[in-house]
């Protein structure tokens, strides 16, 4: 079948990758792509916001499944979009309906939806400008520190921890009355701030069944030790040490079987990833915040693990077959570190030429691409994360050192990566 990727990142890149190796894929098409996309696929010219364009190029090129990566698209309902047009309706969209991807699109709604089903999650209220001086006074009387959250996408900067009354004050007058992230912070989340170790859990859903695929740890702040301010993610690592077989099955009792009960029940329509923020606070599981697609950069730990065809897994999900599939996980260790430009997540610049990926190929290592697009014979930086280079070993230490290795032979002005990812396992494996 022909299949079509939309996205430009690294996660696309990941999925491209495995796509292409499925001999149930002919051929493949990604838009916009980058320049490692552009290896395993063809990459095409049209915005992922438009989705007229996007159908017409799906008619025209006889496309039969629709992966869509980010989760703007989803998000704006593309989904509904595809299914709504006689022409389109028979592509299989891989990803929730436009009100299943509120889950990701409305801080609140997923609050409200995990409120509903019993998930275990912080304490929260919600504001706007009709009750902005309540908020006032539970902002002044909230314990320290103060999760302060804008309700719709802002890019990923939506969120704040505030460590004292007056800064949560100020972010939250930011936020309603100055509309620092626009529409998004129209509404806010006002959120019970909670301490423990983070992972992401991925959760494969076809509206009926599921399977849950590995699990994967992210590293956001920009510094050595998670350290600085946060970005996209600085890096991977997939199995997590801390998430034991007993842990796992709490998050599957305790959050996945409701939220996917839940989903039933509200008769949210849903075939794709249900992308799980978990918090181990002590030894209980809670919900930080869902995702309505693939983690950037957990994907590119995630997919070098899964070992099935991953066009059969997601023909299963369109087709509501997913109990017929077992994932079967490499039992080995992905570390994947991420290369970025110097000054992010600030000010940063592009165009920069990328030297010695051609001269890499190295056993059990792979190098996803970002932020890159090609230029005449060179390929140079495109955003602000750019490569992602992933890694499997026998445990953490060796497989970020195999990472940290090949970064050390890839160049570009002012390139940046964290060599310190999992660094808090190594030794404990």
């Amino acid at each position: 079948m022909n299949i079509f990727i939309i996205g430009n990142g690294g996660r696309e890149h990941a999925l491209a990758w495995k796509i292409k190796q499925s001999p149930l894929c002919n051929e493949l098409f990604i838009a916009p792509g980058n320049a490692g996309t552009a290896k395993v696929g063809i990459n095409v010219d049209i915005s992922i916001a438009d989705f007229e364009g996007l159908a017409s190029f799906c008619i025209n090129n006889k496309i039969e499944m629709l992966v869509v990566g980010p989760e703007e698209p989803l998000v704006s309902g593309i989904y509904d979009f595809f299914a709504a047009n006689s022409a389109t309706q028979h592509i299989q969209v891989f990803g929730p309906s436009k009100e299943g991807a509120k889950l990701e699109g409305s801080k609140a709604f997923a609050k409200e939806f995990m409120q509903r089903n019993q998930i275990p999650t912080a304490s929260y209220k919600e504001f706007n400008a009709s009750n902005y001086l309540d908020g006032v006074q539970y902002i002044k009387q909230h314990s320290l520190p103060i999760v302060i959250k804008a309700d719709g996408l802002a890019a990923g900067k939506g969120v704040v921890i505030c460590q004292n009354h007056i800064e949560a004050l100020a972010e939250f007058e930011l936020m309603i009355q100055q509309a620092k992230f626009g529409d998004a912070s129209k509404r806010v989340v006002i959120e019970e701030f909670l301490t423990g170790i983070e992972l992401s859990v991925f959760v494969l859903t076809d509206g009926k069944n599921y399977v849950l695929l590995p699990e994967a740890k992210d590293y956001k702040r920009i510094g050595k030790a998670d350290s600085g301010p946060n970005t996209g993610g600085m890096g991977a690592v997939s199995p997590v040490p801390f998430a034991d077989k007993e842990f796992l099955k709490k998050i599957e009792t305790q959050i996945v079987i409701p939220t996917i009960v839940g989903l039933q029940k509200e008769q949210l329509d849903y075939k794709g990833i249900v992308f799980i923020g978990i918090i181990k606070v002590g030894e209980e599981p809670f919900v930080i915040e869902y995702n309505c697609r693939f983690g950037d950069p957990e994907t590119e730990v995630v997919i070098p693990r899964i070992e099935n065809d991953l066009v059969e897994i997601f023909m299963a999900t369109a087709q509501q077959r997913l109990n017929e599939i077992t994932i079967i996980k490499n039992p080995q260790t992905a570390v994947t570190v991420v290369a970025v430009s110097g000054g992010y997540p600030n000010e940063y610049t592009k165009g920069k030429v990328i030297n010695g990926l051609d001269d890499i190929d190295l056993p059990g290592t792979l190098i996803f691409h970002s932020g890159t697009k090609q230029e005449g014979k060179n390929v140079v930086t495109n955003g602000g994360r750019v490569l992602a280079i992933t890694s499997l070993g026998d445990n953490i230490k060796e497989a970020s050192e195999q990472s940290i290795y090949v970064l050390e032979h890839l160049f570009f002005d002012e390139i940046y990566y964290r060599d310190d990812i999992g660094y808090e396992f190594i030794g404990q494996q």
